[in-house]
């Protein structure tokens, strides 16, 4: 974009530049529209739609956990069994993956400066932690039996995994029709997958025990299974944890943003620069950015509104820029070292 011409820097002004700053509550349109409220738009009917697609998801979880747990109890199946629990882990899972969105609607106080959509990521993290937990216990009880195979009822265990497999795939379709980009969204999503694979697991199982008597079957594909939702598993937590920690987005490049903003002629040079993810979909952006002492408020807001413009464009809907003049001492760093910043500035007088 280029940048919108600034107006004459003899105008007055009554603040100095490196006394100003932004947040994102600067409005600017573009062909007719805010980037913000655009966003904002879509990110709350993304919201609502993911809202009805997990409560239509644990309705039917919930329904035929009931189902699994008694075949499985009646028909001694191991798969049988850890797939009956891990479909009622899904179904607790969905249950807090609803109330996080439902929570995540609740607007910002003065405590919760930026509402309480973090809360999906902190579910996310629960949710990821329990497929570990389920999975460790799957393996512990896969070994136990591959010392005592039990007798094994497996036209039950066939019959009764047929149908949670269909159960599973239905709840997957529907559930990939939502935003699995929201990580919250797409923990719960992995719940579902991971047990439409433990459905798959128990029907290998009870063929390959009917038609060859390989009772220790039943074991060995509970522990693949298990295997595999540790590795979605480990994915949620990783992220969840990296969202926690303040983390850059994955997706985008420190390098592009400091290019972009490094190109307005009024921008001499950047540093203290932040980027991390408020929730999924939601990034932020703090950086202090040093402007010829020259510029007038007039202009230094023109700056503002063009700086913002590129950031929404490269993926940030929330941003704050403080301007600083070029003739004080700054930073040279892009990222400041807060571990070695005093918790107190002093001042000598």
């Amino acid at each position: 974009m280029t940048p919108k011409p600034l107006q004459d820097s003899k105008q007055p002004t009554d603040a100095h530049p490196n006394e100003y700053s932004h947040g994102n509550n600067h409005h600017h349109d573009d062909a007719g529209h805010s980037h913000s409220s655009h966003s904002s738009h879509n990110h709350s009917h993304s919201h609502t739609d993911n809202q009805r697609i997990i409560t239509i998801a644990f309705a039917i979880i919930a329904s035929y956990m009931v189902v699994e747990v008694i075949g499985g109890y009646i028909t001694g199946s191991l798969a049988l069994l850890s797939d009956a629990g891990h479909m009622f882990s899904d179904a607790v899972s969905l249950a807090m993956t609803l109330f996080a969105f439902i929570i995540g609607k609740k607007s910002a106080t003065s405590h919760k400066t930026f509402g309480y959509r973090r809360f999906e990521i902190l579910i996310a993290l629960i949710n990821g932690l329990t497929l570990l937990i389920i999975s460790a216990g799957i393996i512990y009880e896969a070994v136990l039996r591959f010392q005592q195979p039990p007798q094994i009822a497996t036209t039950g265990m066939l019959v009764i995994s047929t149908i949670g497999l269909i159960v599973n795939l239905v709840v997957a379709k529907l559930m990939h029709g939502g935003d699995t980009d929201n990580l919250n969204m797409k923990s719960a999503y992995l719940h579902v997958l991971s047990d439409l694979l433990g459905s798959v697991a128990a029907i290998i199982a009870a063929i390959v025990i009917m038609l060859f008597g390989w009772v220790w079957a039943d074991a060995a594909v509970s522990i693949l299974v298990a295997l595999l939702i540790v590795r979605s598993g480990y994915a949620v937590v990783k992220n969840a944890a990296h969202i926690l920690m303040e983390g850059a987005p994955n997706h985008i490049d420190q390098s592009v943003i400091i290019k972009t903003l490094s190109a307005h002629p009024n921008v001499l040079s950047i540093h203290d620069l932040h980027i991390w993810t408020i929730t999924s979909g939601l990034h932020s952006l703090s950086c202090h950015i040093i402007v010829p002492s020259s510029l007038t408020l007039q202009q230094t807001d023109a700056l503002l509104s063009d700086l913002q413009h590129e950031l929404q464009h490269l993926g940030i809907g929330h941003s704050t820029i403080q301007f600083e003049s070029d003739l004080h001492a700054h930073s040279a760093q892009f990222n400041c070292d807060i571990a070695n910043t005093p918790p107190v500035h002093a001042h000598a007088h």
